[in-house]
């Protein structure tokens, strides 16, 4: 596996893209699913890949114990810069810095494991997986959010950049330029829903997501009800094909067997 590194350079137009409109979106929808498959009194909670904590502190303020990993230590001095100005959510919070192989928690400790955007810039999927899972519990969920495969070209083809996605379509290509500028490799869900399984976690429904939204640029500015209507969109879409097919994102989900129960 393929350390995830050199995120430093980027850092700044990460959480600038995050902040965007374009950006929230992806947030907003990623955390009404884990909000609804997450137990509404508190969980312990794996954010691995955490970048600058948007997803962390979402999940704090909703009240659950986070432990946010990330490798890149400006990222996460960000993300203890976003902290110190939510003095309620600071004890509610861990950060680590390390990377998905680094991970040494110990096995099935955590109730809820994230691992939004980090997928796409490894080789594979399949030993990061195996790393994810293993920090499962028992009735605990595995959260994925990663490049789509089948989408790849679709952003190309929706800007106008028609030459490129001929090249990327024609040739089934399985990675293009992502939105940092750097190379990123797409996944289908099957076969992350597959990988899940064999590591004894049953895949749930997965969603797509950015299918309509995802070519406008981070300058895209709407109104408050233009952005929920936006919203609202794109969340009916995203449990539908062929809809949720074009999402540039695919975010899966999988859970492990409660021993506890019958």
């Amino acid at each position: 596996m393929v350390t995830v590194t050199g995120f430093s350079a980027v850092s700044a137009a990460y959480a600038e893209h995050s902040d965007s409109a374009r950006g929230r979106l992806r947030h907003d929808l990623v955390e009404r699913r884990l909000r609804a498959e997450l137990p509404a009194s508190p969980v312990r909670v794996l954010d691995v890949g955490c970048g600058t904590g948007e997803m962390t502190i979402r999940l704090a303020a909703a009240g659950h114990h986070v432990t946010g990993v990330d490798p890149d230590p400006l990222m996460l001095a960000v993300t203890a810069g976003r902290l110190a100005a939510l003095p309620g959510l600071r004890d509610r919070v861990a950060l680590v810095e390390a990377g998905v192989e680094g991970l040494s928690f110990g096995r099935e400790g955590f109730d809820a494991v994230c691992c939004h955007g980090v997928l796409m810039y490894l080789d594979a999927p399949g030993e990061a997986l195996a790393r994810l899972a293993e920090q499962v519990a028992p009735g605990g969920l595995l959260s994925v959010l990663a490049k789509n495969r089948r989408a790849i070209g679709v952003r190309e083809a929706l800007t106008g950049d028609c030459r490129s996605a001929h090249r990327l379509i024609a040739s089934g290509a399985d990675r293009s330029p992502g939105n940092l500028g750097l190379e990123t490799r797409g996944d289908t869900p099957e076969a992350l829903d597959e990988l899940a399984a064999g590591h004894g976690l049953t895949p749930l429904t997965w969603q797509g997501v950015r299918i309509f939204h995802d070519h406008l640029d981070d300058t895209w500015a709407p109104g408050r009800a233009a952005y929920e209507a936006a919203l609202d969109l794109e969340w009916a879409a995203s449990w539908r094909s062929p809809y949720r097919d074009l999402g540039h994102l695919v975010h899966t989900l999988a859970r492990r067997p409660d021993r506890n129960r019958g």
